[in-house]
Order: structure tokens, then C-alpha cells, then sequence
């Protein structure tokens, strides 16, 4: 398992706030949203999350959350890059076009350079799956910044 972040002191903003030292965090009670077309991912990232005492919602795709009246107020996005219909890349922009900048987090399988490269430019760090282990290790460092 290995994430697209670059040098120390070169990460975008958001994968900074991720990388706070777990002695310094102080998770709390923070939101995190899943989007995701496979259930089975959707629900083990859901029940790994919440023991790790996340509140969590998950979505089926891009346009089930963007489909929301009311987006819930979350303090870390999990997309899912491959989905049917919007890709993650485009989630987070349509979000960001909505002015909602909450940290987010890619997970996909072999990303090639370009999606790498596409991802840095837009401050979103990759986790590969298989991704358990690194994904939580990311959230609980993403949502340790939210709001700083």
C-alpha cells in the first residue's frame, strides 16, 4: 500500500493536516463520507471506521451524494476513483465547485501518472487498494487538521 504524496514540505495543503503525528491528534467525534460503487467496500470501510469511533454515511456514486437537498457536514471525503457515471476526481471538483473544501482522499487500484499526477494538482492524496491499514492511518490524520 503506498499513497502519491511527495517530498516532506511539498504535500498540498490537505495531505500537511493528515500528517500530524498521532500523538498530537485528537480524533473526537469526526464525520467521514464514503463514495463508493462496490458494497462490499462501502461497508467494511464503514464498519472499520466506526470502530474506530468515526460517525460515517456512505453513497453508491457521485450522484446520490450530489443528489442531497443538504449535504451532511463531513470532515473527510473517501471517494472511490472508478465508479460508474462521475469519477472521483470529478466528485471533489463538483463539490469544490459548491465551495465545500473538506479534505478528501482518493482510493483506486494502479493509478497511472496521469490520474497521480491530476490528484497532486488538486491536493487529493491516492491510497491503493488493498487500503485498510493506510486509509485509516490517512483518515485519522486528515481529520485530526479539519477546520485548522
Amino acid at each position: 500500500m503506498r499513497s502519491s504524496v511527495g517530498e516532506p514540505g511539498l504535500e498540498p495543503l490537505c495531505v500537511r493536516r493528515a500528517m500530524k503525528p498521532q500523538s498530537e491528534q485528537s480524533l473526537g467525534y469526526h464525520s467521514i463520507l464514503i463514495v463508493d460503487d462496490d458494497r462490499a467496500v462501502r461497508e467494511s470501510l464503514k464498519f472499520s471506521l466506526v470502530i474506530e469511533g468515526f460517525a460515517v454515511r456512505v453513497y453508491a456514486d457521485a450522484e446520490q451524494l450530489l443528489s442531497e437537498q443538504h449535504l451532511p457536514k463531513f470532515d473527510c471525503l473517501i471517494v472511490d476513483q472508478n465508479m460508474p457515471g462521475m469519477n472521483g476526481l470529478d466528485l471533489v471538483s463538483a463539490l469544490r465547485a459548491r465551495r465545500i473544501d473538506t479534505p478528501a482522499i482518493l482510493i483506486t487500484s494502479h493509478p497511472n501518472q496521469s490520474l497521480r499526477d491530476r490528484a497532486e494538482a488538486a491536493g487529493i492524496p491516492i491510497v491503493e487498494k488493498p487500503l485498510l491499514t493506510s486509509l485509516l492511518d490517512h483518515v485519522r490524520r486528515t481529520v485530526s487538521q479539519a477546520g485548522t
